[in-house]
């Protein structure tokens, strides 16, 4: 018997070693690259109340300019609601392009 170490044996240790203190490889986060139902909803939402919003401002801007108070407020309000609408349907087709994509992969 020799008092040299089994050097196979020696190598088969390091390779184990090195394998069990290797890193698992990362995993790709998904948090963040897609949106909860409830989460486009108050997207719509805040679509739909910000358009009212500037048309209600626009309109009263221009009637206090003018002097004719309730004309310019209700014909820009009834814009910004047609705006804040067009603006939701643009985001529902957006996500539902989306959501069909997603399902196709």
């Amino acid at each position: 018997m020799s008092d040299d170490p089994d050097l196979a044996r020696l190598r088969s240790l390091e390779e184990r070693l090195a394998k069990a203190t290797e890193k698992p490889p990362e995993k790709a986060e998904t948090t963040g690259t897609s949106f909860s139902q409830g989460e486009l909803a108050w997207r719509m939402v805040i679509e739909l109340v910000t358009g009212m919003l500037l048309g209600l401002a626009i309109g009263y801007g221009l009637d206090v300019a003018f002097h004719t108070l309730p004309i310019f407020l209700v014909v820009f309000a009834l814009f910004g609601f047609a705006a804040g609408i067009r603006t939701m349907m643009q985001t529902a087709k957006l996500m539902t392009g989306q959501a069909t994509k997603g399902e196709g992969e």
